[in-house]
């Protein structure tokens, strides 16, 4: 159920009822499984609806509950281990904005931005005390929950990491922002829900969507992908972008079948998909960017080309047509544990990296953006594609994710590269400037003769 104003738009219909009656109803087995991290109930059988409906029935989601997406956080370590801390190589989400040449003539002021999450929580104490220790004043963070969930800080080892490095980085990047962390249960049914949620939420009016969860499309149902990327097209028409994380286990996704996977939703082509690199630098300049890769244990970016959706437009010269799919990712950032990021959580300092640091890096981007055009910038994805990329990108080109490697242009580990923010914010601003005066033009009657 979609809210707009006193209008409610109905996309989804809900079901209640017994285990019994939703199997008699759709035709399916409901059994319970155990897995390591816990049980779920999971369906047997394809579903099955009446044929009069299948024509305006897209998916059916709820039955299986089963967990569907991973957060994309690497602890620094060679193993990726908890608590392991860097000596000199990491940074502040600050350093990094830095490095990568932010505009610092505005702050996010006016912006929100959005955090989906799926697990874990904050404490307040701690973002207090770690914008306190960057000597920034901490940023206004908000909770919009689906279902059950709920913030539940816990301990460093869950995803409260995940959930403070999306919020310490995305609010430092943009101090003067809002954030709203939106927590939904971890299924199928709980990512498109919340996803349409925060699209529609007409109280706090994200402008950007940052999302560091996913899992290999291979694991994805076909309706469920399709539902998500229908939400996520509704997003760029709403003016909302949506940053994802590319993935943490490099062109295999993780998967052990000896094929190239790419991570979803990342895929779809209307989110902004974030790949990571290894960032080094010396007296506050940048002196080597490459692929992250640190093999099978440490983390790789994940990257590649779609199974399940094909290549946009806007990406094919780009691309060079070297596959039919969707390429992954669009953009870069840092994201190596080993030159990762100083955060708090739960009282614990540690240093984290992984493509979900990248995610919320460029939703503060964006927020920085949209306050200078005074604007939204929507699916950005078509004018990052178009700009003079030599400019506004560092681009990569040493290092593999495993299958792929960094090229000159667009590859399928790194995208177009890491940004160059004040060049990028200016083309982009040239653009929103040329569309706002054509639409005058086009507005204004023709002159009398």
């Amino acid at each position: 159920m979609l809210e707009r104003g006193d209008e409610v738009l109905r996309r989804t219909v809900t079901l209640s009822g017994t285990a019994a009656a939703m199997e008699k109803a759709f035709g399916v087995e409901l059994n319970e499984y155990e897995h390591p991290d816990g049980s779920y109930r999971g369906r047997t059988g394809a579903i099955q609806i009446p044929e009069e409906y299948a024509s305006i029935i897209q998916g059916v989601f709820g039955l299986d509950d089963r967990p569907m997406v991973k957060p994309h956080f690497r602890y620094r370590g060679t193993s990726g281990a908890f608590g392991s801390r860097a000596a000199n190589t990491a940074f502040s989400p600050l350093d990094v904005a830095k490095l990568y040449d932010f505009p610092q003539d505005v702050n996010g002021n006016g912006q929100t931005i959005g955090l989906i999450e799926f697990g874990g929580g904050y404490r307040m104490a701690d973002i207090d005390q770690y914008f306190n220790s960057l000597g920034l004043q901490a940023p206004t963070v908000s909770t919009a929950a689906l279902n059950l969930a709920k913030n539940r800080p816990s301990t460093p080892q869950s995803a409260d990491t995940e959930v403070m490095l999306d919020i310490e980085v995305a609010g430092a990047v943009a101090p003067g922002a809002n954030i709203v962390v939106y927590f939904a249960p971890n299924t199928s049914r709980g990512f498109q829900d919340v996803l349409s949620m925060a699209v529609h939420d007409q109280l706090r009016l994200p402008g950007v969507l940052s999302i560091s969860w996913g899992g290999p499309e291979a694991t994805w149902t076909t309706q469920s992908m399709q539902s998500f990327d229908e939400i996520a097209q509704e997003a760029g028409l709403l003016g909302i972008t949506i940053t994802v994380a590319s993935g943490d286990s490099g062109s295999s996704d993780g998967l052990n079948d000896g094929k190239n996977h790419v991570d979803f939703p990342a895929s779809s082509p209307h989110v902004l998909a974030c790949g990571g690199t290894r960032l080094t630098a010396a007296n506050g300049t940048i002196s080597s960017e490459t692929v992250w890769n640190d093999g099978a244990q440490g983390g790789a970016t994940g990257g590649g080309y779609s199974a399940a959706f094909a290549c946009p437009a806007w990406q094919t010269s780009a691309t060079q047509n070297a596959q039919s799919g969707r390429g992954v990712p669009d953009v870069a950032g840092n994201a190596d544990p080993d030159t990762g990021y100083y955060i708090l959580v739960d009282g614990q300092q540690m240093v984290v990296g992984g493509t979900s640091a990248v995610a919320p890096l460029w939703a503060g981007l964006i927020a920085l953006l949209n306050q200078t055009i005074q604007g939204r910038s929507g699916l950005i994805n078509p004018s990052l594609y178009g700009i003079n990329q030599s400019n506004c990108f560092r681009d990569i080109t040493q290092g593999n994710n495993g299958a792929y490697s960094a090229a000159p242009g667009w590859d399928a580990a790194t995208g177009l590269g890491s940004p160059v923010g004040i060049q990028l914010v200016q083309a982009e601003q040239s653009i929103t400037a040329r569309t706002t005066g054509s639409r005058e033009m086009q507005a204004r009657p023709a002159p009398a003769r």
